[in-house]
């Protein structure tokens, strides 16, 4: 069985210039980009990924895709939670097949779900596969917070429900999965500006969108905490910092596609009705590449 830790890298999904079909040519040169940068493991298809304006067919192509580059080098948890739970358990299921290490998967999104039906959904989906569950929990836009505790209770009742993928971005909350819950499940922080504190105050990881642009400079950040030399790695830190923080104040797909076209890594723009980072925004990120570029 693997043990998943470290950095894993949220995958943006290349599109052509129109938007209109998946660019599996650019989403190779991605995979090698991350890969050899030094990422920890792969996370395609999830929000990074713009998994809700993909196809089912669309997202079985990215996780072939994903897996076939990668050939074994680093696991690959691939997102497969949909609006339905039968869809989610045929996505589960291909990507199981197609030789994915996990499963990353968020609660449906539209429909108001009660805690208990939430369960009931990854009760179902992990009763449906063999390979390890990360859960993901992103109340922000799901509209259910899981508590440490209901996360508790599924990882002892599913043993191969193991990881955690906080979103909440309530760090008390992560805190306690971390401290109160580890001998159950392994908890990953999806937080940008909240990674190098997880990694102090022990978390096995995070699933991070902008280790597609920055994937050595975050990976090292993890291996420097994990070699006890947090010093070298606050400073690595506030380096990188800035450029954490702008992704997260607003426009997170469209700002992490922006910077990878300005390091040379034209992913096509985000699919509609998300709209391209312009103006204004654009200019102040291209300034903070520009600021962190002596040390790439």
């Amino acid at each position: 069985m693997t043990e998943i830790n470290g950095l894993l890298a949220a995958l943006v999904t290349p599109f052509t210039a129109d938007g209109v079909s998946v660019d599996t040519t650019m989403l190779r040169k991605l995979v090698e980009h991350t890969v050899t940068s030094g990422v920890h493991g792969l996370v395609p298809c999830g929000s990074t990924g713009e998994f809700a304006s993909l196809t089912s067919a669309e997202r079985r192509q990215v996780v072939e895709t994903v897996i076939g580059q990668v050939a074994g080098r680093v696991p690959v948890l691939a997102h497969t939670a949909a609006m339905t739970t039968a869809e989610a358990i045929s996505l589960s299921r291909h990507a199981e097949e197609t030789g994915a290490a996990g499963l990353m998967v968020v609660a449906p999104y539209y429909e108001p779900l009660t805690v208990e039906e939430v369960k009931t959904y990854y009760r179902q989906i992990a009763d449906s596969v063999s390979i390890d569950i990360m859960i993901y929990n992103l109340p922000v836009a799901t509209g259910v917070n899981l508590r440490p505790e209901d996360i508790a209770e599924l990882a002892a009742s599913h043993p191969s429900i193991r990881y955690v993928k906080d979103t909440s971005g309530d760090f008390s909350q992560a805190a306690r999965l971390i401290h109160e819950y580890r001998d159950l499940v392994s908890t990953f922080v999806g937080w940008d500006t909240l990674y190098f504190a997880s990694l102090v105050e022990g978390a096995s990881g995070s699933v991070n969108g902008a280790a597609n642009l920055l994937p050595a400079e975050l990976a090292s950040i993890y291996n420097l905490v994990q070699a006890d030399d947090v010093a070298a790695a606050r400073r690595a830190w506030s380096r990188v910092y800035p450029v954490m923080r702008f992704l997260v104040s607003g426009g997170y797909v469209a700002g992490v596609k922006a910077a990878l076209d300005l390091l040379g890594l034209p992913v096509g723009p985000p699919r509609g009705p998300v709209e391209e980072l312009a103006g204004a925004r654009a200019a102040e990120l291209k300034e903070l590449l520009q600021d962190l570029s002596p040390h790439t």
